[in-house]
């Protein structure tokens, strides 16, 4: 029984290794880098708050990275996902930003090149990505950048 809790939990390393959010990442130095970038080509930055144990975290990254969702994100906005743990990792920047993180991830923040959050996710609008539609993120997506848009 011990070798199979050991072979678990190489496992799950490996698994959590290969998920959508960097557990390593600084994300303090992503976000600067990625508002600085803004300022040049003018997309707001799409901040996605998530862990790679989260199912709808995992959900919602496929989502964005296929059909139209993927074209829509990758004109519209410049993307740094933020790995926030158990709820111990970058709390202070999902706070920085107005994102409850308790109201339940994947979250989202959109974010000026000033640094300057325009947009957050209040009440866990995207913590049912898995049971969301293509259709449904996509139109989540398009009203974000749209609203972007006209700040």
């Amino acid at each position: 029984m011990r070798w199979l809790a050991v072979l678990l939990f190489f496992f799950g390393t490996a698994l959590a290794a290969q998920g959508p959010y960097d557990e390593a990442a600084d994300a303090k130095v992503q976000l600067a880098s990625a508002v600085a970038q803004s300022k040049a080509d003018h997309r707001p930055v799409l901040v996605v708050f998530g862990a790679n144990w989260c199912p709808d975290c995992r959900a919602l990254d496929i989502a964005m990275k296929n059909g139209r969702n993927a074209e829509l994100i990758s004109s519209e906005f410049r993307v740094v996902k933020v790995d926030v743990g158990r709820f111990d990792r970058n709390v202070e920047v999902a706070d920085k930003y107005g994102v409850p993180l308790k109201k339940g991830i994947p979250a989202v923040a959109i974010v000026t090149a000033d640094d300057r959050a325009i947009y957050a996710t209040k009440a866990g609008e995207l913590a049912d990505a898995r049971s969301m539609s293509e259709d449904g993120l996509y139109k989540f997506f398009r009203q974000a950048a749209d609203g972007a848009k006209r700040r």
